[in-house]
């Protein structure tokens, strides 16, 4: 059997992976990943250090060794700075990806295979499978409420082959009752919402102290002024709550179908299908990895453009290696530069990009 870092982030599902790991033999060791301690303050919940004591706790119920890797410089480095660049460019960067690529399979991975370990586990619900050619695929969770195969579309072919998925062939129930089974503490803990390791803090909150507010005014497509609002970088395409905009008089809501950085006009429309600006076939994705398979030829294949959206057919054109052409055969709601879009046949995760340009249909 393997030697297997388990990352164990005080929640359930990597509690609950761990345990399934000493379950089938192998040897392990817990260990959290220390990224973020909210030196700033940020209004919100970062519970970081009961996290540890969570995972710790589990640690010492299994009868495991359990490490504290401290990688806070990297992550500010690999993840903050991309996040805070992303929105202080006018796009909206998701760093729950890169987080995954960088960190768990990046530099947690490194520290894990110069301390002899021979994989990483993690409790994403997610599988691999070895091709007959000894390389390794990633697989949607048997989960479909909880596939998270769309956080691990950046993740390339080498870090796929150190990688150990111990609860993607399971339910969220059926995760909980391993955590049960084993007396886990935390077997009843709820899933924790917010920024990839940083907690419960809102994304506004933590722009706030990391990002200057450059007020403009909120316009509508005809541009008549509606507000004012506090700065672009606190707004995604797509968005309708929080806009301090009211509705019409047919309780239709306002949605954000534009950010203009050279007038620093935030401009609404109402939400509908025929909206101008908020649909859109063609896309330009930039920066793609694939896990296995190269995509060199023109094909259909199909894509998830956001999290929990359904596999959606779509047509690619390589422009070079590391940058397509995107046609989807049915037009998408808010395709939002910065966003994840996630390559997929079937089942199998071939790989994604970030959304670069947006074309959206004319007026």
């Amino acid at each position: 059997m393997a030697k297997i870092l388990s990352a164990m982030s005080g929640g359930v599902d990597s509690s609950a992976a761990t345990a399934l790991l000493l379950e089938q033999g192998h040897d392990v060791v817990g260990a959290y990943m220390k990224n973020w301690i909210n030196e700033d303050e940020i209004v919100g919940h970062c519970p970081w250090q009961q996290d540890i004591d969570d995972a710790r706790a589990v640690a010492d119920k299994l009868g495991i060794e359990f490490r504290i890797v401290n990688l806070m410089r990297d992550y500010k480095e690999r993840v903050v700075s991309y996040l805070l660049d992303g929105y202080r460019n006018g796009i909206t960067p998701n760093p729950d990806v890169m987080c995954n690529r960088e960190m768990k399979f990046g530099v947690f991975l490194d520290y894990a295979l110069e301390e002899g370990f021979e994989a990483v586990a993690t409790g994403h619900y997610a599988r691999t499978r070895t091709r007959p050619d000894g390389t390794t695929d990633l697989l949607c969770g048997l989960d479909p409420n909880k596939d998270q195969t769309y956080f691990l579309a950046l993740m390339r072919q080498h870090q796929a082959a150190r990688a150990l998925f111990p609860i993607g062939e399971l339910l969220k129930p059926e995760v909980r009752e391993v955590a049960r089974r084993n007396n886990l503490p935390n077997a009843e803990k709820k899933d924790s919402q917010g920024i990839c390791f940083i907690g419960e803090v809102k994304m506004t909150d933590f722009l706030r102290n990391y990002v200057e507010d450059i007020p403009g005014n909120i316009v509508n497509q005809e541009g008549k002024v509606l507000g004012r609002h506090r700065g672009l970088h606190l707004y995604t395409l797509g968005q309708r709550r929080g806009l301090g905009v009211a509705s019409n008089t047919f309780k239709e809501a306002y949605v954000v179908v534009e950010k203009r950085s050279a007038t620093r006009e935030l401009v609404v429309a109402f939400d509908r299908p025929d909206t101008p600006g908020l649909y859109a076939s063609d896309c330009r994705v930039s920066n793609v990895s694939v896990v296995n398979r190269p995509l060199t030829e023109a094909s259909t294949t199909q894509s998830r453009p956001r999290y929990r959206t359904p596999s959606t057919p779509i047509d690619i054109t390589p422009i070079d290696d590391t940058t397509f052409d995107v046609h989807f055969h049915e037009p998408q709601r808010a395709l939002t530069p910065g966003q994840i879009c996630a390559f997929y046949d079937g089942e199998i995760l071939l790989g994604g990009g970030v959304f670069e340009h947006i074309e959206t249909a004319p007026d």
